[in-house]
């Protein structure tokens, strides 16, 4: 066989990535395009859905003029995507109805209040292992349905879907209207112990379940694609997977207790519990983790609003820094008696608290505390926040976890990732690659396809980080960002 390829498309908050990966699973290059982040004066954050579609087809573009690659030997597609992110759109035009509402958003919090009150909270979590939450797109596409004029003007003809649902539906040409099992279990509104949408879960939002996707095996064929006619023969989407759960597939977390972070614009904290669900009881989430061949697998997860976002803050913001790698040198700098603490609860709290009206503060500033000191205290609190989820997951699975495997550009800070593991008390593994979204659709469509098989997943090689500081000045650190927290949410 000569030189075969699978091309891999992460769609992300920030933008979208074209990735080209060979025979042996490495990656070979990448095109990134960012989209504009639309956000209004009320902190509501949307994306333009036909941006993100024109997106990922001129990054495809942009990666076969890089490379010179001939299209004819790129075998298939897989798909990774931002998750929770809400997309509704006309049936009868294949147009948006508005702009997608960004998993960050949390405008449609009253739909939830109302569902609450009612005293719905309770089976939604049962049916779906998902805290009633602003956070998730079930919520998400009952606003739609209630404040966009065009979606209540033709109700019946509206279709809903994660990021993934709709760039399958435009590659298809808008023949195939399919999810996988990773994406369709964060929306709040499937049934992930019965593995099929929920009827009274919709109900509740005002959605008939005969007007979702179809759900599919995460390494099924969702179609095929041309590109918009760039390829000259369709080639298969043979792998799609939620961004965090294709970072769990790419870092190879493929048995029970194993567990990933990514660090990203939020963060994923998620552990593969097998194929039985475990219901949390400390603010953490079960989800479906992917469907591979007519059996699923399980994970625990917490997802955190602001941690690499914490530094895009900083620096964009405040003018504190002037760019996201300062922060390392800057943090090493600073005083390591100061005691401040940050709690980007800039949209309210994620895992493990669910407190979406929660606001940011910064407690503990000395008269010496000074831009250095700053810079420490937002890496810390990405650290300590995803230390809170970790946890609360050690509570719930009772599974001793003995390293935490990481992905995102925030790994490459050297600060961070010896506090986490010292926040965490196990080893951190951060891999020589960066893009293990896109590597873990990737690999999930090559296996699909027959050209890549488990051995693929060694070819990472991972830097680690090893618990250096004392228990007594962990638990003193920890207490104070418990103590911060409860300032926050009291």
């Amino acid at each position: 066989m000569g030189q075969k390829y699978i091309l891999s498309i992460d769609q992300s908050t920030q933008g979208t990535k074209a990735l080209l990966f060979d025979r042996n699973g490495v990656l070979t290059a990448r095109t990134d395009i960012p989209h504009q982040q639309i956000v209004n004066e009320y902190g509501w954050v949307s994306h333009n859905l036909n941006e993100i579609y024109r997106n990922t087809v001129q990054a495809v573009k942009n990666l076969v003029e890089k490379t010179g690659v001939s299209r004819g030997d790129i075998l298939g597609l897989g798909i990774s995507n931002q998750r929770e992110t809400a997309a509704v759109w006309s049936r009868s035009s294949g147009e948006p109805v508005a702009d997608a509402i960004v998993w960050q958003c949390s405008r449609a919090k009253d739909v939830c209040s109302a569902i609450e009150q009612l005293g719905h909270a309770e089976l939604v979590r049962e049916k779906t292992g998902i805290n009633l939450s602003p956070y998730f797109p079930a919520s998400k596409f009952a606003w739609i349905l209630q404040n966009i004029e065009a979606a209540k003007l033709h109700r019946n003809d509206m279709m809903f879907g994660t990021i993934d649902t709709w760039l399958i539906y435009k590659l298809t040409k808008h023949v195939m209207y399919k999810t996988d099992y990773s994406n369709a279990s964060r929306t709040q509104l499937y049934d992930i112990s019965r593995l099929k949408w929920s009827e009274e879960v919709c109900g509740l939002f005002g959605i008939d379940m005969s007007e979702l996707a179809e759900v599919c095996d995460s390494n099924d064929v969702f179609g095929e694609t041309d590109f918009d006619g760039y390829f000259e023969h369709p080639i298969p989407i043979a792998g799609v997977l939620g961004d965090s759960h294709g970072a769990l597939f790419g870092q190879g977390c493929l048995t029970k207790g194993m567990i990933k972070t990514t660090f990203g614009t939020g963060s994923s904290v998620m552990m593969n519990i097998g194929e039985t669900p475990i219901f949390s009881k400390h603010g953490v989430v079960t989800s479906l983790a992917w469907g591979m061949d007519g059996k699923v697998n399980y994970v625990l997860e917490g997802n955190i609003n602001y941690t690499g976002a914490v530094i895009t803050w900083l620096q964009n913001d405040v003018k504190a820094i002037g760019s996201a790698k300062e922060t390392e040198s800057l943090a090493f700098s600073a005083n390591p008696e100061d005691t401040t603490y940050l709690v980007p609860a800039f949209t309210g709290l994620g895992a493990p608290y669910w407190h979406s009206t929660a606001k940011a503060m910064i407690c503990g500033i000395s008269r010496t505390t000074g831009q250095a000191e700053l810079a420490k205290a937002a890496l810390e609190c990405i650290a300590y926040q995803i230390t809170d989820v970790i946890e609360a997951m050690r509570q719930d699975a009772g599974i001793e976890i003995k390293e935490l495997r990481v992905d995102g550009g925030p790994t490459r800070n050297g600060y961070l990732m010896q506090f986490q593991s010292d926040m965490a008390c196990i080893p951190v593994l951060v891999p020589d690659a960066e893009e293990l979204s896109g590597i873990g659709a990737a690999y999930m469509a090559g296996i699909s396809l027959g050209l890549y098989d488990k051995k693929v997943f060694d070819v990472i090689n991972r830097k680690m980080y090893r618990p250096e500081m004392s228990a007594g000045l962990r638990q003193m650190k920890y207490r104070g960002w418990k103590e911060a927290i409860r300032l926050v949410i009291q």
